[in-house]
């Protein structure tokens, strides 16, 4: 006989209640999974299918507890009940499995689902089939089919909303929705059974055999507390990441921060790994070596440094930096990505955590290549100015030999019997002391000391009257193009020194061409806003087709002595007089070369001042002695043989002349005696031409005093009349006459006593 069950309400209601806060759990518990990995996440995915499954399993068993029949004893099967609880456990946490899988689609989802949901559904029949009583129990295929179905719709569905973000109240419906599915496939499938008596069926009344209320009551308080806990850990769990990730964004954004302000920040920073990679740099490191960071982050930092320092950075540095931990003042060659060569300080530190490992190496970049530069610069200047001085030293000795040759021999052709071969002789000495002359006047160029009478000079005329000696001077093979403006181009300048620096200009253009070429002299005004100096210039410019210069040349082209030409065919110092003659004149020496495009140089002069005339030279005469009564002249020179020199030549002018080694040996004669005139050296030990000049003056204001010098120049302030050495007894003579001429012509010559 066909026996109809019933249901007990309240139980009905628990297990509902139960199925709905179950899928909420593991709702909760499955967003744990996605937020965590590793075994954390795993440790998750099976308290979510604990939580799950065993909800399902505690659900399914209060209602069938809640399930009786009249005048039938229900009870079950320990294995079956037991094995009921575990498979929809395992069949759970095997769906969560499969749709955590990374790269996991609909695909995984839905059979991920059929599983589940048919694990389900063989729990609820299994613990049917766990049932001991007095009934045989069938079922109706349609209404089964229907609780498949249903159990695999609620599976894929849980499996779904387990792993999309979804908020508490999305959570709360959805556990409400699949709930009432879970329930409704128990429920189906309930209708599905069929119960027939046995005729030997013991009935016990309406008995549940051992307490199924009171067990479906337990059971459903301790799935409560398990759901309960599941989601206070699960909470717990959820605040903790979300003060993890809170302070995983502060660092984040703290690192940021830090990144916006170490590339920001206007001093070239790194930061190398242990193998000496870059792992950051800032934007000023990029903007020193003009790189691309995509290029520079990963690379070793040697990859941007000249080979020598490279290699000095990998076989020393490195381990002295990892051993000591800092690297200060390190000097080091980088290359630019134009290929300009950069002199750097490299400064480094080690960062070491807790522990003392490695982090990283943080370190900088100090660019003195302008500072190296302006320091060469200096040494240059310096040894210049030291050559300078030697070379001035040694002119001034030379012109005091010269001045002795040069005496004698004007003496010794006055003396010399009416021959032609003596004469010849004797001129061919002087033209080799003249040309020794100018030698040194040469080497008082680039010492800057030669004299210079500045003056109004047109440029362009200057040169075109220069035009037959410069070709003269560079052959027929060589032609020569002038440029000059229409209007008059005036230099305030030394037009003699102006002559012998462009003839030196054109001399050096001439040798750098052999095969012959062209020549093009220029002049043009360069104001002051062109050239940034404070006034206008005047830049008279020689260009050559030649050969051309390096850079490693060009920068030593200046230095004195230095030459590219054949023994015997230079000296090395034109161009050094030329920048000696243009700084000396207030303007400069520029020269520009390129290997194999020629080289330009270019003087730069002070340009006249409006309302300045220009003053044609006047042409040389041949010196002629004034006649000037007999004197009592005292000469004071540190050299013997200039002063018996220069005594000679007074002498036999018809002087009477008294000589002094020196300063104070003449302040001691002047004491003793009055003299008409007083000629000095100025370059003497212990007191020089001008301070005895002033003590002469403080004992005799009158006294004329003339000054022989090998130098050109006087200290500052001095208006001594001045003879330049060598000089022969004409121009001795001259100089004696313009000195008296200067003094006032009241100079009463004292009477010579005969014997």
């Amino acid at each position: 006989m066909t026996i109809t069950g019933s249901h007990n309400a309240f139980l009905v209601a628990l297990s509902l209640i139960i199925a709905a806060l179950a899928s909420y759990a593991a709702l909760d518990l499955a967003g744990r999974i996605r937020a965590t990995t590793g075994w954390a996440s795993r440790a998750w995915l099976i308290t979510a299918a604990v939580a799950l499954g065993g909800g399902i399993w505690a659900m399914h068993f209060i209602a069938m507890l809640s399930f009786s029949m009249p005048g039938i004893s229900i009870e079950y099967d320990v294995g079956l009940t037991i094995f009921s609880f575990v498979l929809p456990i395992l069949v759970t946490g095997l769906g969560f499995f499969i749709v955590k899988r990374p790269g996991s689609g609909r695909g995984a989802l839905l059979a991920s689902g059929l599983v589940m949901g048919l694990g389900i559904a063989a729990m609820h029949y299994t613990g049917m089939a766990a049932m001991k009583m007095g009934a045989s129990l069938s079922y109706r295929w349609d209404w089964a089919a229907l609780s498949v179905l249903i159990a695999i719709a609620a599976a894929t569905t849980a499996l779904a909303l387990a792993f999309s973000n979804t908020g508490p109240i999305q959570r709360a419906a959805a556990s409400c929705i699949m709930g009432v599915a879970i329930a409704g496939m128990h429920y189906t499938a309930m209708a599905a059974a069929q119960f027939t008596t046995h005729p030997s069926a013991v009935t016990h009344g309406d008995h549940l055999g051992i307490g199924q209320g009171s067990l479906a009551t337990a059971i459903a308080a301790l799935t409560f507390v398990i759901l309960a806990l599941s989601l206070i850990a699960a909470s717990f769990d959820r605040r903790f990441a979300d003060l993890a990730e809170k302070e995983a964004e502060a660092l984040r954004r703290s690192e940021e921060q830090f990144r916006r302000l170490y590339r920001g920040t206007p001093v070239p920073l790194h930061a190398l790994n242990s193998d000496g990679r870059l792992e950051q740099v800032s934007d000023a490191w990029l903007e020193l070596l003009g790189h691309r960071r995509d290029r520079v982050i990963g690379s070793p930092i040697t990859h941007f440094m000249t080979e020598a320092s490279a290699s000095r950075r990998i076989a020393v540095e490195w381990d002295t930096l990892l051993q000591a931990g800092e690297l200060r003042n390190a000097h080091h060659r980088f290359v630019t990505r134009a290929g300009r060569i950069l002199d750097v300080i490299v400064a480094e530190r080690v960062e070491r955590d807790e522990q003392g490992n490695f982090v990283r190496v943080i370190g900088g970049l100090l660019d003195i290549t302008e500072q190296k530069r302006a320091e060469e610069a200096l040494r240059q200047a310096q040894k210049i100015e030291a050559v300078g001085q030697l070379t001035g030293g040694v002119a001034h000795d030379f012109n005091n030999l010269l001045a002795v040759v040069m005496g004698n021999l004007d003496l010794l052709r006055k003396r010399l019997p009416p021959d032609p071969k003596l004469e010849r002789l004797v001129q061919n000495a002087l033209q080799g002391v003249q040309r020794g002359a100018a030698l040194t006047q040469r080497m008082l160029s680039f010492a800057r000391r030669q004299d210079l009478r500045a003056e109004v000079v047109d440029v362009p005329a200057l040169v075109r009257g220069m035009e037959d000696l410069l070709q003269r001077s560079i052959g027929p093979q060589i032609s020569v193009l002038t440029q000059f403006p229409l209007s008059a181009v005036q230099a305030l300048v030394d037009a003699n020194q102006l002559e012998m620096a462009l003839l030196n200009l054109v001399v050096n253009a001439r040798d750098a061409m052999p095969d012959g070429g062209r020549i093009v002299i220029a002049v043009d005004v360069v104001d002051v806003q062109q050239s940034g100096e404070g006034d206008s210039y005047i830049r008279l410019s020689v260009k050559d087709e030649g050969e051309g210069m390096d850079d490693a040349t060009l920068a030593k082209a200046r230095e004195p002595f230095f030459t590219t030409k054949g023994v015997g065919k230079g000296t090395g110092l034109g161009l050094s007089m030329v920048h000696g003659f243009a700084e000396q004149s207030g303007g400069r020496l520029v020269l520009t070369s390129e290997k194999g495009k020629g080289t330009t140089a270019e003087i730069w002069l002070p340009a006249a001042r409006a309302g300045e005339q220009s003053v044609e030279p006047p042409e040389p005469a041949q010196p002629a002695v004034p006649t000037t009564p007999s004197l009592r002249i005292l000469v004071v020179d540190d050299d013997s043989l200039v002063r018996m020199n220069a005594v000679a030549m007074l002498e036999d002018l018809g002087h009477q002349v008294d000589e002094a080694s020196s300063g104070l040996e003449a302040l001691t004669i002047l004491n003793e005696r009055r003299f008409d005139l007083l000629i000095t050296d100025q370059a003497m030990p212990k007191m020089t031409g001008v301070q005895l000049a002033e003590s002469v003056r403080a004992m005799l204001p009158t006294m004329p005093i003339l000054v022989a010098t090998g130098y050109a120049e006087l200290p500052s302030g001095s208006s001594l009349p001045r003879l330049s050495k060598p000089f022969d007894q004409a121009r001795l003579a001259q100089a004696i006459d313009a000195c008296l001429n200067s003094a006032g012509r009241n100079v009463v010559p004292f009477p010579i006593q005969a014997g």
